[in-house]
C-alpha cells in the first residue's frame, strides 16, 4: 500500500503531458500484451486495445474476457493500476477545469477573440452598457477590464473579463485590443476628484490610442473643460458624465413627454431607435433619400452630426454622407438588405 501511495504522489506531480504520454504508453503495451498472451481470444491487436479501453473506465461488455491464467492475471493487473492510472488522469481533467473556472472568475485568463466590445472600469453604467450591447446583438462578446479581483458577471458567458490596472499595455493586450471592434472607458466612480478621474481616463484612451488606434474609443468625461485634452489623443467621441442627465431632466421639467421620446432613442429597449443606414443608388439629393425612405416607414434624421438636413432637401448627398433614420428593427433590416 505504501509502495502504491509513493507511486500515486509522484504522477500527481507530474505534468499533465508527462501523464498523457505514460497513459499512452501504458495503454499501447497492454494491448500488446493482452494480445501476446491471448491471441486466439483477440483475434487482432485491435481487440485487445479496444479490450484494455473497457476494462480500464470500468464498462466490462463482455465481448472480450480473458481465458488463461496468465491472462486472467493481468486482467487483475490492468484493475489494479490500470483503473487507477486512468482515475488519475479524469481528477486531472477536472482539477484542470475547476482551475480555468477560477482563473476566468478572477480574470487571469486572456481574451483569444476578436471583434469584442471592451468595457473599462466597472460600474452600474457598464452594467446598463452590457445589457444595451446584448439587447443590440444578442450575440456580441464583451469584455471588461476593471481593477477588482471577481469577476462582476460570472454567470453570463458572452462576458470575459480581465483584472489590472486598464491603463497597462499588457492589461489591454490581454483583453484583446488590437482585436477589438470598439472600447468605450467609463470614469471611475471610487475615484473623489473628478480632475483625477478624468486624468486616470484620459491614460486610458492614450494607451488604447498608442496600441490599437483602429479600435473606436468612446470616453465619459466628468468635467467640460478636459475635453480639449481627449481630443488631442484622438478619441472618436466622449460623452459628458453630468450633461445629458441635466439636459435631460430640463427638458422633462419644461416641456412635458420630452424625456420619453430621448428615452426611446437612446435605448434598443424602447420603441424606435436610431440605425445607420447606406446611401441607396439612385439617391442624389437629402429630398429623394428623405421621400423614399418615408415610403419604406423610415424617417430620415441626420447626416453624421448634422440634424438640419430637413432644411436642407434639394442640396445633393456628399460622397462621405452617413445617414441616420429612426425606424424599427424590421424596417431597418429591410432598408439596409440584411437578412431576417
Amino acid at each position: 500500500m505504501h509502495f502504491l501511495l509513493r507511486i500515486t504522489t509522484r504522477l500527481m506531480r507530474l505534468r499533465k503531458t508527462s501523464i498523457g504520454l505514460i497513459i499512452l504508453i501504458f495503454i499501447t503495451l497492454s494491448a500488446t500484451v493482452a494480445y501476446g498472451l491471448e491471441p486466439a481470444t483477440f483475434g487482432s491487436w485491435f481487440n485487445a486495445l479496444y479490450w484494455v479501453m473497457t476494462t480500464m473506465a470500468t464498462v466490462g461488455y463482455g465481448d472480450y474476457f480473458a481465458e488463461t491464467v496468465p491472462g486472467k492475471a493481468f486482467t487483475m493487473f490492468l484493475y489494479i493500476f490500470g483503473i487507477g492510472l486512468l482515475s488519475l488522469v479524469i481528477g486531472k481533467v477536472i482539477d484542470s477545469i475547476g482551475s480555468l473556472q477560477r482563473q476566468r472568475g478572477a480574470g487571469a485568463l486572456s481574451y483569444r477573440g476578436e471583434d469584442q466590445i471592451i468595457l473599462i472600469n466597472w460600474s452600474k453604467k457598464a452594467n446598463s452598457a452590457v445589457e444595451e450591447i446584448l439587447c443590440y446583438f444578442p450575440k456580441a462578446h464583451i469584455v471588461i477590464v476593471d481593477e477588482t479581483d471577481r469577476h462582476p458577471l460570472e454567470h453570463m458567458h458572452q462576458v470575459h473579463f480581465v483584472s489590472g490596472d486598464p491603463s497597462s499595455d499588457e492589461i489591454l493586450l490581454k483583453a484583446g485590443i488590437d482585436k477589438a471592434k470598439a472600447a468605450i472607458i467609463f470614469a471611475d466612480a471610487r475615484i473623489e476628484e473628478y480632475s483625477l478621474i478624468d486624468g486616470k481616463s484620459l491614460l486610458i484612451a492614450s494607451s488604447i490610442e498608442r496600441l490599437a488606434p483602429q479600435v473606436h474609443t468612446t470616453v465619459e468625461i466628468m468635467q467640460e473643460k478636459h475635453i480639449q485634452n481627449f481630443r488631442h489623443v484622438q478619441v472618436n467621441e466622449f460623452v459628458l458624465s453630468h450633461d445629458a442627465i441635466s439636459r435631460l431632466a430640463v427638458r422633462s421639467a419644461l416641456q412635458e413627454g420630452n424625456s420619453e421620446v430621448i428615452r426611446q432613442l437612446l435605448s434598443r429597449q424602447y420603441g424606435d431607435d436610431i440605425y445607420e443606414i447606406p446611401v441607396q443608388h439612385g439617391w442624389n439629393t437629402y429630398g429623394e433619400a428623405f421621400e423614399a425612405l418615408l415610403r419604406q416607414g423610415a424617417t430620415l434624421l441626420a447626416d453624421r452630426g448634422d440634424l438640419g438636413i430637413n432644411r436642407k432637401l434639394d442640396q445633393p448627398i456628399p460622397a462621405e454622407a452617413r445617414l441616420y433614420v429612426v425606424a424599427d428593427e424590421a424596417t431597418y433590416r429591410r432598408i439596409a438588405g440584411l437578412s431576417s
